[in-house]
Protein backbone atom coordinates (compact mmCIF):
# COMPACT_ATOMS: atom_id res chain seq x y z
CA UNK A 1 0.00 0.00 0.00
CA UNK A 2 2.96 2.02 0.53
CA UNK A 3 4.78 1.41 -2.09
CA UNK A 4 1.37 2.40 -4.81
CA UNK A 5 1.57 5.82 -2.80
CA UNK A 6 5.28 6.33 -3.02
CA UNK A 7 4.62 5.47 -6.87
CA UNK A 8 1.50 8.25 -7.18
CA UNK A 9 3.41 10.83 -5.62
CA UNK A 10 6.10 10.33 -7.71
CA UNK A 11 4.14 10.35 -10.43
CA UNK A 12 2.24 13.82 -9.48
CA UNK A 13 5.48 15.05 -8.96
CA UNK A 14 7.03 14.58 -12.22
CA UNK A 15 3.37 15.16 -13.91
CA UNK A 16 3.22 18.89 -12.16
CA UNK A 17 7.33 19.53 -12.98
CA UNK A 18 6.63 18.54 -16.52
CA UNK A 19 3.80 20.98 -16.80
CA UNK A 20 5.49 23.89 -14.84
CA UNK A 21 8.44 23.70 -17.32
CA UNK A 22 5.88 23.72 -20.26
CA UNK A 23 4.35 26.56 -18.98
CA UNK A 24 7.81 28.35 -18.26
CA UNK A 25 8.82 27.44 -22.01
CA UNK A 26 5.76 28.90 -23.38
CA UNK A 27 6.39 32.34 -21.33
CA UNK A 28 9.17 32.53 -22.41
CA UNK A 29 8.64 32.04 -26.23
CA UNK A 30 5.34 34.08 -25.93
CA UNK A 31 7.77 37.22 -24.79
CA UNK A 32 10.60 36.46 -26.96
CA UNK A 33 8.56 36.54 -30.17
CA UNK A 34 9.17 32.91 -31.28
CA UNK A 35 12.74 31.93 -31.36
CA UNK A 36 13.82 35.42 -29.62
CA UNK A 37 14.99 36.99 -32.21
CA UNK A 38 14.48 40.27 -32.98
CA UNK A 39 16.83 42.51 -34.75
CA UNK A 40 16.95 46.04 -36.51
CA UNK A 41 19.50 48.08 -38.01
CA UNK A 42 20.84 50.71 -35.66
CA UNK A 43 23.72 52.60 -36.63
CA UNK A 44 25.01 49.75 -39.29
CA UNK A 45 25.15 47.34 -36.38
CA UNK A 46 22.58 43.85 -36.22
CA UNK A 47 21.07 43.09 -33.13
CA UNK A 48 20.08 39.93 -32.35
CA UNK A 49 17.67 37.86 -29.41
CA UNK A 50 16.07 40.52 -26.62
CA UNK A 51 19.15 42.76 -26.35
CA UNK A 52 16.65 45.62 -27.09
CA UNK A 53 13.58 44.17 -25.50
CA UNK A 54 12.88 47.91 -23.98
CA UNK A 55 12.82 49.20 -28.12
CA UNK A 56 10.64 46.36 -28.89
CA UNK A 57 7.93 47.48 -26.56
CA UNK A 58 8.45 51.33 -27.31
CA UNK A 59 8.02 50.53 -30.64
CA UNK A 60 4.69 48.11 -30.26
CA UNK A 61 3.39 50.82 -28.12
CA UNK A 62 4.13 53.28 -30.54
CA UNK A 63 2.45 50.89 -33.27
CA UNK A 64 -0.97 50.64 -31.23
CA UNK A 65 -0.91 54.30 -30.32
CA UNK A 66 -0.90 55.50 -33.64
CA UNK A 67 -3.85 55.47 -36.53
CA UNK A 68 -4.44 52.65 -38.29
CA UNK A 69 -3.54 52.14 -41.75
CA UNK A 70 -3.66 49.28 -44.53
CA UNK A 71 -0.19 47.60 -46.04
CA UNK A 72 -0.22 45.24 -49.20
CA UNK A 73 2.94 42.83 -49.67
CA UNK A 74 3.50 42.00 -53.55
CA UNK A 75 4.28 39.17 -52.46
CA UNK A 76 4.48 37.22 -49.15
CA UNK A 77 6.25 33.71 -49.84
CA UNK A 78 9.81 33.29 -51.69
CA UNK A 79 11.75 30.53 -52.32
CA UNK A 80 15.69 30.49 -52.89
CA UNK A 81 15.36 26.90 -54.47
CA UNK A 82 18.39 24.45 -54.00
CA UNK A 83 21.04 25.43 -51.20
CA UNK A 84 24.01 24.48 -49.99
CA UNK A 85 24.62 24.87 -46.19
CA UNK A 86 27.45 27.20 -46.51
CA UNK A 87 25.12 30.08 -48.89
CA UNK A 88 23.89 32.60 -46.64
CA UNK A 89 21.06 34.19 -48.89
CA UNK A 90 19.27 37.44 -48.96
CA UNK A 91 15.78 38.43 -50.23
CA UNK A 92 13.84 41.82 -49.97
CA UNK A 93 10.03 41.58 -49.78
CA UNK A 94 8.49 45.05 -50.55
CA UNK A 95 5.38 46.58 -49.41
CA UNK A 96 3.40 49.29 -50.02
CA UNK A 97 1.40 51.60 -47.32
CA UNK A 98 -1.95 51.59 -49.11
CA UNK A 99 -3.48 53.34 -46.17
CA UNK A 100 -3.90 56.94 -45.00
CA UNK A 101 -1.69 56.94 -42.24
CA UNK A 102 2.10 56.76 -41.72
CA UNK A 103 2.80 52.88 -41.61
CA UNK A 104 4.99 51.86 -38.48
CA UNK A 105 6.77 48.52 -38.28
CA UNK A 106 7.23 47.67 -34.52
CA UNK A 107 8.66 44.56 -34.74
CA UNK A 108 8.99 41.01 -36.97
CA UNK A 109 8.78 37.94 -34.99
CA UNK A 110 10.89 34.74 -36.82
CA UNK A 111 10.44 30.79 -36.01
CA UNK A 112 14.02 30.25 -35.82
CA UNK A 113 17.67 32.00 -35.14
CA UNK A 114 18.64 31.25 -38.34
CA UNK A 115 16.63 34.27 -40.03
CA UNK A 116 17.28 37.75 -39.35
CA UNK A 117 15.36 40.76 -40.57
CA UNK A 118 16.01 44.25 -41.47
CA UNK A 119 13.05 47.04 -41.58
CA UNK A 120 12.69 50.64 -41.80
CA UNK A 121 12.84 51.94 -38.33
CA UNK A 122 10.49 55.39 -39.41
CA UNK A 123 7.32 55.45 -40.37
CA UNK A 124 6.61 55.22 -44.11
CA UNK A 125 4.08 57.41 -45.62
CA UNK A 126 0.78 56.67 -47.25
CA UNK A 127 1.38 55.72 -50.88
CA UNK A 128 5.31 55.32 -50.32
CA UNK A 129 7.52 51.96 -50.73
CA UNK A 130 9.55 50.04 -48.40
CA UNK A 131 10.98 46.89 -47.92
CA UNK A 132 11.89 43.96 -45.41
CA UNK A 133 14.75 41.70 -45.61
CA UNK A 134 14.93 38.69 -44.42
CA UNK A 135 18.69 36.84 -44.02
CA UNK A 136 18.49 32.97 -43.80
CA UNK A 137 21.42 30.96 -42.95
CA UNK A 138 20.99 27.29 -43.73
CA UNK A 139 24.33 25.89 -41.69
CA UNK A 140 23.08 23.03 -39.78
CA UNK A 141 19.89 22.20 -41.82
CA UNK A 142 19.51 19.69 -44.68
CA UNK A 143 16.00 19.21 -46.47
CA UNK A 144 13.15 21.83 -46.84
CA UNK A 145 13.21 24.35 -44.72
CA UNK A 146 10.49 26.85 -44.26
CA UNK A 147 10.82 29.50 -42.17
CA UNK A 148 7.89 32.06 -41.37
CA UNK A 149 8.44 35.73 -40.22
CA UNK A 150 5.83 37.73 -38.76
CA UNK A 151 5.48 41.88 -39.26
CA UNK A 152 3.39 43.80 -36.61
CA UNK A 153 2.46 47.17 -37.27
CA UNK A 154 -0.17 49.75 -36.98
CA UNK A 155 -1.79 48.15 -39.92
CA UNK A 156 -5.21 45.61 -40.12
CA UNK A 157 -4.51 43.44 -40.03
CA UNK A 158 -2.18 44.15 -36.96
CA UNK A 159 0.32 40.69 -37.83
CA UNK A 160 1.07 39.30 -41.55
CA UNK A 161 2.69 36.62 -42.62
CA UNK A 162 5.37 36.31 -44.71
CA UNK A 163 7.98 33.10 -45.84
CA UNK A 164 10.60 31.97 -47.18
CA UNK A 165 11.71 28.96 -48.06
CA UNK A 166 14.65 26.37 -49.40
CA UNK A 167 15.97 23.01 -50.11
CA UNK A 168 19.13 22.80 -48.12
CA UNK A 169 21.80 19.66 -49.38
Amino acid sequence: MVEKNYKAILLTILSLSVFVIAIIELIRFSHRGGDGVFSTAREGEVYRGEIYPVQTVTRSQKAAEMAKTTMQFYETKYNFGTLPEDRIVKHAFRFKNTGMNPLFIAKTDVTCGCTVTTFPQDPISPDAEAEITVEFNPSGKSGVQQKNIIVHSNALPEAVAIAIEADVK
